[in-house]
This record gives C-alpha cells, structure tokens and sequence, in this order.
C-alpha cells in the first residue's frame, strides 16, 4: 500500500514541563477530509505547526506525500496548502497582487500566475472584491482571501485551521461544498470547533485530548457512541456533540 497523503508519527512536542501532543500518530489519504477535534488546550494546532514546518518536534516524524517536513521543509511546501488561524495578510496589497505574489512564491511562472488567481478566486468567490485593499474588506472575504492563497498552486494536501471562521451561513455553505468538490483528488485535514461542519464534510473524525487521540472513526459513528445518559446529564440529544463532550471530558492539556 502507498505512504498516505499525511503521515504523522509519534509527533511529541513538549513546552517546559507541559507535553502539549504525546506521541500522535494520524495517516490522511487522498480521498478523505478528516476533521481534526479536541477541546481548546488539546494540542491541535501545536500538532498543525509542527505537520506544516512552523514548529520542530521533540520527537516523531511529519511526512507530506513521502516528503519529510522538517528535513525537507521546501520541497514539502510545495505540495501542501495550509489555512491557519487567523492567517496573517498584507492589508495595503489587494486580493489579486497578493494571490499573484503567492504564486511566484510557490514557483508557478508568470504565464500562469493569471490562471491560477482568476481560479483561486472563483474558487473562492471573491472576484467581486480582487482589486480592493485587503484592509478594506470584511473578516468573511478576507478568510476567503487567505483560503484562495492556500489553493493558489494547485496543492495535493490540504491543512485547514477553522476555514468558515467568521463566514455567514451563505459563505460556509460555499466553502464546505468547495471541499466536497476538492475531497477526491486532495488528502484534507480540517481543525474545527464545529461540529456542524464535520458532519456535513469529513468522511472521518479524530478527536484529541491531552495531546493523544481518544478517537478516530466516521462523525456517524461516534455520533452513535454517544452516552446513553447524555440527554439526562447535558439535557441535549444524543450526537457527535455528546460523544465529543464524554471524550474529551477533563482531558485537556
């Protein structure tokens, strides 16, 4: 069997006496959008920064497509899309001038750049607003802005922290049915607090507490392992919702 998409190998990463992720192992293939969960303080984006080259390990290995990111950070790069958090942009530079600037990053030659942007902002939808100052916008075009950026080259994997962060429910909408779109020729791995989201995009869900996995299997599934006594106890239906709350229960880092 092929290496997957996203190999991740007992990634510990330590910062004083607190272990923030304690030997995570996750394996993403093409083909799948996996919804990467846990309570604030679980180690999930220590785990992103170290899969995206931004962090070093302590130990264990990031692999993306076969290339090791730390001990080939640019080669891996290249094949990966990544959507942080808050992902900072230049807001003096319009949408068009800084998807063309990430392109040349990226190595695409100059005959491309164009396609490549009016893509990205089809994609993305956010034509209407290419030549404005990214200052200029609001928090949903300018998330838009950033997730066009991380698709501008046409990547094999992609990383999404909170893509639809700040989106009206008509702009989610857009964005979930974009990876659904994506999802077969792309390996993803999508960190969310929504759990809305997951059901409705991920074909797998792994939650983490603690900096380990405590689960790992389809949003149906652990929707149906949900505690009986949920409804008693939280007084809400059973779901994805009451399985995450029992597993993560007092277990974040």
């Amino acid at each position: 069997m092929t290496e997957p998409a996203i190999a991740i190998n007992g990634l510990t990463r330590r910062f004083g006496p607190l272990t923030a992720v304690d030997g995570l192992s996750l394996a993403v293939r093409t083909g799948e959008v996996v919804g990467f969960l846990g309570p604030n303080g679980a180690g999930k984006t220590t785990t992103l920064r170290m899969l995206t080259g931004g962090l070093a390990p302590d130990a264990g290995t990031a692999r993306i497509l076969g290339i090791d990111v730390h001990a080939e950070p640019l080669a891996a790069r290249r094949r990966f899309g990544y959507l942080p958090e808050g992902a900072p942009l230049y807001p003096d530079m319009t949408p068009g001038a800084l998807l063309a600037f990430i392109a040349a990053l990226h190595g695409l030659r100059r005959r491309r750049r164009a396609g490549a942007v009016a893509e990205a902002a089809r994609a993305t939808r956010i034509e209407s607003v290419l030549d404005r100052p990214i200052d200029t916008l609001s928090k949903g075009f300018r998330r838009r802005v950033a997730l066009a950026a991380a698709l501008i080259h046409g990547p094999e994997v992609l990383i999404l922290d909170e893509p639809t962060d700040g989106l009206d429910p008509n702009q989610k909408h857009e964005v979930r049915a974009l990876i659904r779109a994506l999802a077969p020729r792309t390996a993803i791995l999508l960190s969310t607090h929504a759990l809305d989201e997951v059901e409705a995009v991920c074909s797998r869900a792994v939650v983490i507490a603690g900096g380990r996995i405590v689960a790992d299997d389809t949003p149906a599934a652990l929707a149906a392992a949900a505690p009986v006594d949920a409804p008693a106890r939280d007084g809400e239906p059973r779901g994805l919702e009451a399985f995450f709350r029992a597993a993560t229960a007092g277990r974040a880092a």
